[in-house]
């Protein structure tokens, strides 16, 4: 799940909000932003912020706003990278610690940070665990009707696939029966800041491709916010047992892999969907 969160990540983060660059969305290299500073192949905040909420997983430490605002804060000052909004960058540089984040955030946004690090949560076994979990991290930066609907559901389409819930064709019918939203509508257009925009491309996609790359591909096709786009769908897809897992080897291993890279990506993974069927309270 997660390394194929980071690499939607790292390959969208070349193509988000750059419509320009979409003759390039051939899978064949991870390319370069025209105006942001991102190596290719490195991956950005969807993916940084998903680690944090996988660690706290993983530890099985209390899922309370304290632990989960320090873990986005260690995840951030171990491992400063470029791909967060210009203000939450600086915020963090600001900041020493979960309790300072919680005193100082202003947790009132409803764009797609609290859906774009929401996939690890559903690996808790029930939709009613994974629906508070998801609620109580978003909360935290997106205390928003929106902000923590777009969440749920970014945590619920994970559930779903991990759990063999139903067939790929009836994900958006599922999370309309946990949480408001128009998530059966198929997405069109370009994919602006909102999180529930993000959420729904990303069901979008899941539900009309069959492989991977198609899903990939897809993703970054609808212009705008894509890098969250594919993370969220590339992470829920990787979890489905209709998508063939044909990434490219060469996205693979053109994936950044320093100390919180691939290799760290892959060990997490394995440590996170070890807990599935397992009592994560």
């Amino acid at each position: 799940m997660l390394l194929e969160l980071a690499i939607a990540d790292a390959y969208g983060a070349g193509f988000e909000y750059a419509d320009e660059m979409i003759v390039n969305n051939d899978l064949s290299r991870y390319v370069e932003h025209p105006r942001f500073r991102l190596n290719p192949g490195s991956y950005t905040d969807d993916t940084q912020m998903s680690i944090a909420i996988a660690e706290v997983i993983v530890a099985q430490a209390p899922w309370t706003p304290e632990v989960l605002a320090d873990s986005f804060v260690t995840a951030f000052k171990r491992d400063q990278r470029e791909g967060y909004s210009r203000n939450f960058y600086q915020f963090l540089l600001e900041i020493q610690d979960g309790e300072e984040f919680l005193t100082k955030i202003n947790p009132d946004s409803d764009k797609s940070g609290g859906a774009m690090r929401a996939a690890p949560i559903g690996i808790y076994p029930t939709p009613e665990k994974v629906i508070e979990a998801a609620t109580i991290q978003a909360a935290i930066t997106h205390n928003t009707p929106d902000g923590i609907n777009a969440a749920v559901a970014a945590a619920l389409m994970s559930h779903y696939f991990i759990y063999r819930l139903g067939a790929k064709r009836k994900l958006g019918l599922f999370l309309k029966g946990y949480v408001c939203g128009e998530w059966s509508q198929p997405w069109e257009g370009k994919v602006k800041s909102k999180g529930w925009m993000s959420v729904r491309a990303a069901i979008t996609a899941v539900m009309r491709n069959d492989s991977m790359s198609e899903l990939l591909q897809d993703c970054i096709a609808f212009t705008g916010d894509v890098d969250t786009v594919a993370a969220i769908a590339l992470a829920a897809g990787s979890c489905s047992e209709e998508i063939t897992q044909d990434i490219p080897n060469h996205l693979v291993t053109g994936l950044e892999n320093g100390t919180y890279g691939k290799d760290y990506l892959i060990s997490l993974d394995k440590q996170l969907m070890s807990l599935v069927n397992k009592k994560t309270s």
